[in-house]
């Protein structure tokens, strides 16, 4: 569509598809629309995401150009459709319930590794969410892991079992807040926890902060531990305990393939590794995924 179509029209009808579900769209769709002044709605469908927006010309022609220029950080943009039609008389912006469509196709984001934002909450002792492991936001935390089926909502991803807490759910409806409409949103109060079993015993063993300050000490003791993850199981043990390694090699039938080795930081990966400036960003991106380095001697 034209500038001069965009100066004429006084509402426009938009279709968008890429990675636009789960990773803020809807929110900064939102709060750019009430920034510039229009009124109409943004909702999720299983084949991307449609708006409708009303307002003056020139407000819907900076409408669509932020929506390309300002896209939040885990967003992408592969196709933007964009129609003009008359006016429809909205009053205000809204965020509409997703729509199911029968045989559509829409890419999810990926897993993040936790934002900034979150790690600072993260070990913040005055913070509600103080050392809470399942921590995220709109811009981190699982996503692809715990989707079952698209539109990307919370009812259609496995924290459909966590109802929100009054706190939590306060900030999934603020859109001033970085956790709106944040769907793994969670704390300790209502989301998922940490326990601790042992195998002689299948009972709990401990939870919370007990349960990984047990692990830690498991850990340290030379014990092999698995670690449910949203993927499945890791099976950790210390890296410098070679009674440790060679048998988790013998239990995983693994004798010469290398395992991963997790380092606290890249203070830590540059003392026993040598790293090009390539690794390095990749190890800090945010996707954090194994690198495979040379180790130092």
């Amino acid at each position: 569509m034209d500038t001069q179509t965009i100066a004429e029209a006084q509402g426009l009808r938009l279709h968008i598809t890429g990675v636009v579900q789960g990773v803020g769209f809807r929110p900064f769709v939102y709060g750019l629309a009430r920034r510039l002044g229009l009124a109409g709605w943004v909702r999720n469908t299983s084949a991307g995401v449609d708006i409708e927006a009303d307002g003056p010309a020139a407000a819907l022609d900076a409408f669509l150009t932020a929506l390309r220029d300002e896209l939040p950080p885990l967003a992408r943009i592969d196709s933007l459709s964009a129609a003009p039609r008359p006016a429809d008389g909205y009053t205000t912006f809204d965020i509409r319930e997703s729509r199911a469509e029968a045989n559509a196709f829409q890419p999810i984001s990926p897993d993040v590794a936790v934002c900034d934002d979150c790690r600072r909450e993260l070990f913040d002792p005055a913070d509600r969410r103080y050392r809470y492991p399942f921590i995220n936001c709109t811009n981190c935390g699982p996503r692809f892991t715990i989707i079952r089926d698209i539109p990307y909502d919370r009812p259609l991803t496995t924290m459909a079992g966590f109802p929100l807490c009054p706190d939590c759910a306060a900030e999934y409806a603020d859109p001033l807040d970085r956790r709106f409409h944040a769907q793994p949103v969670a704390c300790p109060v209502c989301g998922p926890r940490l326990w601790l079993e042992r195998p002689e015993d299948a009972s709990e063993q401990a939870s919370g902060e007990d349960a990984l300050q047990a692990t830690r000490a498991l850990l340290r003791g030379g014990a092999i531990v698995a670690v449910k993850g949203l993927g499945g199981f890791h099976l950790a043990c210390d890296a410098t305990n070679d009674t440790a390694v060679a048998e988790l090699r013998r239990r995983k039938l693994r004798v010469g393939k290398p395992f991963a080795v997790m380092l606290p930081d890249l203070a830590a990966a540059r003392r026993h590794c040598l790293l090009s400036p390539a690794e390095e960003e990749l190890l800090l991106s945010r996707a954090r995924p194994i690198v495979v380095v040379r180790r130092r001697a």
